[in-house]
């Protein structure tokens, strides 16, 4: 796989990756770990292949927290990282192609271009209570 995928980690905790528009694998790779909450991976297939019919089995989890991917269809931004103490950690430039993964600590996007995000996250969406702002 390319270089093109940053993780952000604070104490040896990886926060988030940051997965760029022209990161290419040769092979099916993950970026996570199995133990990761959110799953993120390249699967690659030849010309033909198929991914087999199937249903995905009830399997009970437990989660603490939201994870989510961010992919930035159009435009461009800027995301600031945080760590659990609301530290910035650090800032990335992302632009249409990019995906952030957020798996921990804090984050906040500010918007430098028009810009479409398209948003993926576990659910059911609670409402806004299950987000602590903080300046």
């Amino acid at each position: 796989m390319s270089s093109l995928v940053e993780t952000i980690t604070d104490n040896g905790r990886i926060l988030a990756y940051v997965v760029r528009a022209g990161t290419r694998a040769e092979r099916t790779t993950f970026v996570t770990g199995p133990d990761a909450p959110f799953q993120l991976g390249f699967i690659v297939y030849p010309k033909g292949g198929e991914v087999a019919r199937h249903f995905h089995k009830p399997v009970e989890r437990h989660l603490t927290s939201t994870s989510e991917a961010i992919l930035v269809r159009s435009g461009a931004c800027e995301v600031d990282f945080f760590d659990d103490a609301r530290a910035l950690i650090r800032t990335v430039a992302l632009q249409a192609g990019d995906l952030v993964m957020t798996l921990a600590g804090g984050h906040g996007y500010r918007m430098t271009d028009d810009c479409v995000l398209l948003e993926i996250k576990q659910g059911p969406y609670p409402g806004l209570d299950e987000k602590e702002r903080f300046a």
